[in-house]
């Protein structure tokens, strides 16, 4: 038996080491053309064996590198934790590759040996306490492989080729498990040369047929190993020829090396789970086929739940592959079910039925092989379901009644009589589903009680079909199965929520009109859960239809309440706010479906404040302005007018912000957000100009019709709109300005003012670009609005802004004759600048062929009364002389125009008088005569009140002149 056990190990082995060496020179010579037989090699070995050459000198100095590489290794093995060992693992890779035996010299083999082993063994014991990975690992045992094998010669030990072909193994399938099969081939190929060498070895040394044959079957256990490594790295790389090839010959191993049965049959499945993860179905088959194959040779070591395990993943892959391998899916399964029946095994066999589409009779067969093997309830329950979801519905149906009869007994049948429920519903059987419905509740109610959780189950099979009949407006058959729920609910109360039962029909009964029904389900809801939102949303919804506001404005009232709370947790007030918001939104539609406008008007009003969504406070704004803005125009002024006002302001300003997070960011708007900027401009213009009577007011809708119309195109009309809102604003500003109580307010004021002022120049010059606007008076007024801030801030810089203001070519009197007044109105005091505007006023009034008299004598009383103030002529601003000039121009004017106001003419008179009496009392008596005779002139214009002046005027002169004259003396 040993000898013939013997031959026959020797002769398979042989014989693949032939087929190996011949499968070596073709591949060797297809691919570099440099490959001597097997023969000629181990003949060359055998001759160096013999006449070995000294290699390694006795002695000698490490050269530089060799020195650095050793110390990297022992300063890695000395290590037992440190941040740089991958980079010095890396670089130990990195170096290898540079290394052969003669840049190691003059180190011996021996040294080069043990540095190799003790790199090996550190790599092996630290693995797992410092947390190499797979590739570092894999790294340190392909430098301490190649270490070792540079060393030995021809006349290698055999003991140091059994150390290679472990080591080579070892590596190769670290670089497997690393992830680089590519690497890991070139150390499975030294493997087997190793084993090549060591056969050959063992042939030549061992003495006895027992010792030959012990060797041969231990070379041929590596060998299998080598063979399993690269069909795995096959695998890896994608190539099922190769890796089909290798497990092939393995498997005819077997039978020397029966204990590797186990081994291989993992080996195989787990080729056949990585392929069928790729969707390699084709491939995925053959390996589990080779699985279950090597499997049934050894069902010691094999158990039968392992092999149907791989029969029915194999029908998977089969079911997966071709629609023309579903009956080869099927017999799998079959023998998977014969090899260890599984409920797994069941189910899936009934999918390729039914994915093969086979014949009720088959079905049939299945079925009833389910009952015979006393699967549990609810396994047949999913069994059904699977027939009715792939639109089998009279197998699943056939299936429940004998499902219903075989566990009739079972205190779990309540599963299965619901699930009948529902598939007879999602039939449209409903007669029969009732049938079962009431079958199940006095069941119910009479000892066979359904569990907790299946009366849910019933609750929800029965407000699902409820809420299906009230999608379709059915709302009596709605209602007749909330009714069923309800009686469910009367003999069980430990699952269902009541109030939203009674709400549900509240709901129904409210679309029948039914309103005494449906308040009375309202009020038990509330009885039961009265914080509830939709309780609320329904409690509102029955005080609108009865037209009690009070009440509906209770219900919606606590809504604010839970808007504003911050103390509960964050989803908890995401989730209620949105809750709450969409309640209000329904209850305002519906106050306004049901023509209660205030209680609409609430509900719209807690939407537009609180809500964070833009879009939905756009429409509650827009609905609600819609709503007051009729009724507002339609007001008399009044104080409830004003407190509607003040509501519309509440209303734009919240809309401002909405609209400016529109359109924050983007280089383009809509129309449509276009659209919504002009209807709230406009609706604020509107607004503003309601405002008549109220300044203040009228400024902030203004302000709010330019905000947003900063959103819309820049045409000629928006910015017309514009200058107008930063006009009137600034006026508004301005005046305000003027009466303010603290310098704090005016200051505030008046630079508010000022950049409305600069903001509307700009879109002034912008707008002149457009068209001709020359009868437009915004440059004027802008002029003339920013030299009164300026006067009233005292602006250091007020004169250099008034040299470009006189040499403006278009400059109007009226114009001056205003600079002229804000320059003297308090707190401005700048008597010089009135004094030139006014000068250039009467220049330009006497420059005109028909001079307006009228305001001509305004002018000169303007100016005569800053030069003369209590009739004292101020010197200081002006010469005596000129102030006679003006009055002297006037006089003029006055003989030569007609129409000047008497007036005006008696005003200069008494001027002129008084300033003569100031002489006088100055002792300047020529100059007081003289300043009293043009008193007279004028007095000879006077008219109707020439009679009235004349008498007593010629008198004071007479008795002046007479005193003048004593007075002067001789001298005079």
């Amino acid at each position: 038996m040993g000898g013939g056990a013997f031959q026959a190990s020797s002769l398979a082995l042989g014989t693949w080491f032939a087929q190996r060496a011949l499968w070596r020179r073709l591949s060797w010579r297809r691919c570099t053309g440099d490959f001597e037989p097997i023969r000629r090699i181990v003949l060359r070995k055998e001759v160096r064996r013999k006449f070995p050459v000294n290699r390694i000198p006795v002695a000698g100095v490490p050269s530089p590198a060799s020195r650095r590489r050793t110390e990297t290794v022992e300063s890695l093995i000395m290590k037992d934790s440190s941040p740089v060992i991958p980079e010095t693992i890396d670089r130990l890779f990195a170096d290898i590759g540079n290394i052969n035996r003669e840049s190691m010299a003059e180190i011996q083999d021996s040294q080069i040996e043990d540095m190799a082993v003790n790199l090996w063994n550190w790599a092996v014991t630290k693995k797992t306490a410092l947390g190499l990975s797979e590739e570092q690992s894999a790294k340190l045992r392909h430098v301490a492989c190649k270490l070792v094998c540079m060393c030995e010669g021809s006349a290698a030990s055999e003991e140091a080729i059994r150390r290679q072909i472990l080591m080579n193994m070892k590596t190769g399938k670290g670089w497997v498990d690393g992830g680089n099969a590519v690497i890991a081939d070139d150390f499975f190929q030294a493997a087997v040369a190793g084993l090549e060498q060591l056969y050959v070895k063992l042939m030549q040394s061992c003495s006895t047929e027992v010792h030959v044959t012990m060797q041969k079957t231990a070379t041929e256990r590596d060998l299998f190993r080598v063979l399993s490594y690269q069909a795995e790295s096959a695998v890896a790389q994608e190539d099922f020829q190769r890796a089909s090839t290798c497990v092939l010959r393995c498997k005819d191993m077997l039978i020397r090396l029966p204990k590797m049965t186990g081994y291989l049959h993992i080996l195989c499945y787990s080729f056949g789970v990585e392929t069928y993860k790729q969707n390699k179905y084709e491939e995925s088959s053959f390996w589990l086929r080779q699985s279950y194959d090597t499997g049934k040779m050894d069902k010691l070591s094999v158990p039968p739940e392992m092999l149907a395990k791989v029969l029915r993943l194999l029908a998977t892959a089969y079911m997966d592959w071709d629609g023309k391998e579903y009956y080869k899916a099927l017999s799998a399964v079959n023998l998977a079910n014969k090899e260890h029946l599984t409920p797994g095994g069941l189910s899936l066999k009934m999918k390729i039925l039914l994915k093969c589409e086979a014949a009720n009779e088959e079905f049939f067969g299945a079925i009833m092989e389910i009952l015979h093997r006393d699967m549990s309830l609810d396994f047949c329950l999913n069994i059904a379901k699977l027939l009715m979801y792939h639109e089998r519905e009279s197998l699943g149906s056939y299936f429940l009644k004998i499902i219903c009869e075989h566990f009739k007994s079972s205190e779990n049948i309540g599963k299965a009589l619901l699930l009948h429920v529902d598939m007879l519903l999602q039939r449209k059987e409903e007669l029969l589903a009732m049938e079962k419905i009431e079958e199940i509740i006095i069941g119910h109610q009479t000892g066979r009680q359904l569990t907790t959780e299946l009366v849910g189950c019933l609750h929800n099979i029965l407000w699902k079909k409820a809420a299906e009949s009230f999608q379709v407006e059915d709302y009596a058959d709605a209602l007749h199965w909330y009714s069923c729920s309800l009686r469910v609910y009367a003999c069980d109360q430990t699952y269902l929520d009541f109030a939203k039962l009674q709400r549900n029909m509240a709901a129904c009964y409210l679309h029948l009109e039914q309103f005494d029904k449906a308040k009375e389900a309202v009020t038990e809801a509330e009885r039961r859960d009265p914080t509830n939102i939709f309780t609320k949303f329904y409690v509102f919804k029955i005080a609108v239809l009865e037209g009690n506001s009070d009440r509906a404005l209770q219900a919606i009232a606590p809504s604010e309440n839970l808007l504003r709370a911050e103390e509960q947790e964050e989803n908890d007030v995401l989730t209620n706010r949105g809750l709450v918001f969409m309640f209000l939104s329904l209850a305002a539609q519906f106050a306004l479906q049901n023509e209660q406008q205030i209680v609409a008007e609430k509900a719209l009003e807690y939407l537009a404040q609180y809500s964070e969504d833009g879009q939905q406070v756009i429409i509650a704004l827009k609905c609600l302005l819609r709503l007051v803005l009729p009724k507002v125009f339609q007001m008399p002024e009044s104080e409830n007018k004003k407190k509607e006002m003040d509501r519309l302001l509440t209303c734009l300003n919240t809309a401002l912000p909405k609209l400016v997070q529109y359109f924050d960011g983007e280089v383009s708007t809509s129309d449509s957000r276009t659209n919504e900027a002009h209807w709230f401009r406009k609706i604020a213009w509107n607004l503003a100009v309601q405002c008549n009577k109220d300044p203040v007011t009228m400024r902030e809708f203004f302000i709010i019709s330019y905000k947003l119309s900063q959103f819309c195109p820049s045409d000629q009309a928006i910015l017309i709109a514009q200058k107008t809102c930063l006009l009137v604003a600034s006026a508004v500003d301005l005046e305000k300005g003027r009466k303010a109580s603290t310098i704090c307010e005016q200051t505030m004021l008046l630079n508010r003012a000022l950049e409305q002022i600069h903001k509307c120049r700009d879109i002034w010059n912008l707008l002149k670009e457009t068209g001709d606007f020359s009868s437009d008076p915004c440059e004027t007024l802008l002029l003339l609005y920013e030299f009164e801030v300026k006067a009233k801030m005292n602006d250091p810089l007020l004169d250099s802004f008034l040299e470009s203001v006189w040499e403006l070519p278009h400059l109007e009197s009226k114009t001056l004759e205003t600079i002229a007044s804000l320059a003297m109105e308090m707190p401005a005091h700048y008597p010089s600048i009135a004094l030139k505007a006014l000068k250039k006023a009467l220049f330009l009034h006497k420059k005109k062929e028909s001079v307006d008299v009228l305001r001509y004598s305004k002018c000169m009383r303007s100016l005569v009364n800053l030069l003369v103030q209590d009739g004292v002529p101020n010197e200081e601003l002006c010469p005596l002389e000129e102030i006679w000039g003006c009055c002297e121009d006037a006089l003029s004017l006055i003989s030569h125009t007609e129409g000047y106001p008497e007036m005006e003419i008696l005003w200069l008179m008494i001027k002129s008088w008084n300033i003569g009496i100031f002489m006088y009392s100055s002792s300047n008596y020529m100059s007081s005569e003289k300043w009293c005779g043009l008193a007279l002139r004028f007095l000879d214009h006077l008219g109707s009140l020439k009679r009235s002046y004349e008498t007593q005027i010629h008198v004071l002169y007479s008795e002046l002149v007479e005193t003048l004259n004593k007075k002067k003396g001789p001298t005079c």
